[in-house]
C-alpha cells in the first residue's frame, strides 16, 4: 500500500501495513450497528494448535497476553512471538460472552468480564476458580456488543477490588466486588454501554467510559457517587445512531483521560474539573481502541470512513515527541494492548474482535520504534473466537 502522510501534527514518515501469513476471509463492509438477538457461539472452545509453553528454569519471565474469545465462553493465553499457526498457548473456560479482562500481577489472578458474571482465574493453573454473580444479573445469555452482563473491568491498584461496568439492555451500573468474596460492595448508576473502565493511580476515582451516554462517568465506589461529564467534540447529533462516541481510554502520567474520536481529535479529560480540551490526530478513521506504552506513545485502532471519518482502517502511533504516524490496513480492530517482545521491544496488539461486521479471528502486531521511524513492518498472529479484549501479563518462572 502507498503510504498515507497527515500534516495536521509533526510527523517524521507515515507507512502502509504489511500483513504477514494467510488472511483470513473479511466480511461485508460494516454498517451501523443493529441490536443483536441471542445466538450461540460460531463453534466450541477447541484445543489450542500451539502446545503449552515450558519456560526454562534460567530465563526470565516471558510476556504472554490474555485475549477474551468473545464468541465462545474462553479466555485465550497468548504468545504474540508465535507466528506459526494459532498464537494460543492455552484456553481457560470463563463463562459466556466474555468482554473485558484485567489482570492483578501480586495475586497472580485475572478477572474477566462475562454475560454471567465476574469470572476469577488463577494465571499459574490457568483455571477457573469462582465466579462472581452481578447484582444487576440477568438470565439471558446472549453473544455480540448488545448483550447483556458485564463490560469494560479494572481492578484496584491494591488488589482489593474489582470495578465491573453492567449493562442491564436498558441501564448500566458500575458494580464493586470484594476481590476475594465477590461480594457487592457498591454499585453506582453510569452511562449506556460503558465499553471501558479505568482507575485513578490511588483507587479513589473509578472512570467509566460510556459509549451510548457520550460520557466518562466519575465514580467514588466508597460513598457510592457518580458525576457525568459529557465528552461530545463533535456533538450529540444522531444520538444512538451517531459514530460520533467515545469507545475507550487510557490515563496519561497526569491522571487525565485521553480518548480518541474519529482519527480528528484526541480528547484530554480532567476527571477532578471536568474540563474537557482536544489536539488533533491525523487518521480520519472512526476509531475504537486505544493503549499508552510506558514513555507516552499511543496506539489507536481505526475502523475506517464512518460518520464525520472519510479514510480506511488504520492504526495510528502517536510519539510522545508528537510524531503522528498513520499505517493504512485492511484490517479493522477493537481494541489495543501494548505488549514487550522477547526483544525487549515494545509492541502494539490490535485484536480483530471488532464489535460489528469484519471481526477476524486474529490480532495486528505492530513495533511501536519502527513504525515512528516510517516503517511498515507489522505482522498478524491468529485467535480462534473474535478475540475482544487483550492485555497483557507476566509468565511465570517455573
Amino acid at each position: 500500500m502507498t503510504p498515507a502522510r497527515r500534516t495536521r501534527r509533526p510527523a517524521r514518515a507515515a507507512g502502509a501495513v504489511a500483513v504477514a501469513g494467510a488472511l483470513l476471509a473479511l466480511g461485508a463492509c460494516a454498517a451501523p450497528p443493529q441490536p443483536a438477538g441471542t445466538r450461540t457461539p460460531s463453534q466450541t472452545p477447541s484445543p489450542s494448535t500451539s502446545a503449552t509453553r515450558t519456560p526454562s528454569p534460567d530465563r526470565a519471565p516471558a510476556q504472554l497476553l490474555l485475549a477474551t474469545q468473545a464468541e465462545r465462553d474462553t479466555l485465550a493465553v497468548v504468545d504474540p512471538a508465535d507466528r506459526r499457526g494459532s498464537a494460543v498457548v492455552d484456553e481457560i473456560t470463563v463463562g459466556t460472552a466474555p468482554w473485558g479482562v484485567a489482570v492483578d500481577e501480586d495475586s497472580r489472578r485475572a478477572y474477566v468480564s462475562t454475560a454471567e458474571g465476574v469470572a476469577v482465574v488463577d494465571l499459574d493453573a490457568r483455571e477457573r476458580t469462582d465466579l462472581f454473580a452481578y447484582e444487576h444479573a440477568t438470565s439471558r445469555r446472549a453473544f455480540g456488543e448488545y448483550r447483556r452482563g458485564g463490560l469494560g473491568l479494572a481492578v484496584s491498584p491494591d488488589g482489593e477490588r474489582v470495578h465491573v461496568a453492567v449493562s442491564t439492555g436498558d441501564a448500566a451500573f458500575l458494580e464493586t466486588l470484594d476481590a476475594d468474596t465477590g461480594e457487592v460492595v457498591s454499585a453506582v448508576p453510569v452511562g449506556l454501554r460503558p465499553f471501558d473502565v479505568l482507575v485513578s493511580d490511588d483507587g479513589d476515582e473509578v472512570y467509566t467510559i460510556d459509549h451510548d451516554g457520550f460520557t466518562v462517568t466519575v465514580v467514588d465506589p466508597e460513598r457510592g457517587r457518580a458525576r457525568p461529564i459529557e465528552v461530545a467534540p463533535f456533538g450529540r447529533e444522531g444520538g444512538l445512531a451517531s459514530f460520533e462516541k467515545p469507545h475507550y481510554a487510557v490515563l496519561d502520567d497526569d491522571g487525565d483521560l485521553l480518548l480518541p474520536y474519529q482519527g480528528r481529535v484526541l480528547a484530554r479529560v480532567d476527571p477532578g474539573t471536568g474540563e474537557v480540551t482536544t489536539t488533533d490526530l491525523t487518521a480520519d478513521s472512526h476509531q475504537h481502541g486505544v493503549a499508552r506504552a510506558g514513555d507516552g506513545t499511543l496506539v489507536v485502532a481505526g475502523n475506517g470512513p464512518f460518520g464525520n471519518a472519510g479514510s480506511g482502517p488504520s492504526i495510528e502511533v502517536v510519539g510522545p515527541d508528537g510524531t503522528d504516524v498513520v499505517l493504512p490496513t485492511d484490517r479493522r480492530h477493537e481494541t489495543v494492548a501494548v505488549w514487550h517482545g522477547p526483544d525487549g521491544e515494545a509492541y502494539g496488539v490490535l485484536a480483530g474482535g471488532y464489535t460489528q461486521q469484519e471481526a477476524w479471528d486474529g490480532a495486528t502486531v505492530v513495533p511501536l520504534d519502527a513504525a515512528l521511524d516510517g516503517a511498515g513492518e507489522s505482522y498478524e498472529i491468529t485467535i480462534p473466537g473474535r478475540p475482544q479484549a487483550v492485555v497483557p501479563f507476566e509468565e511465570e518462572v517455573r
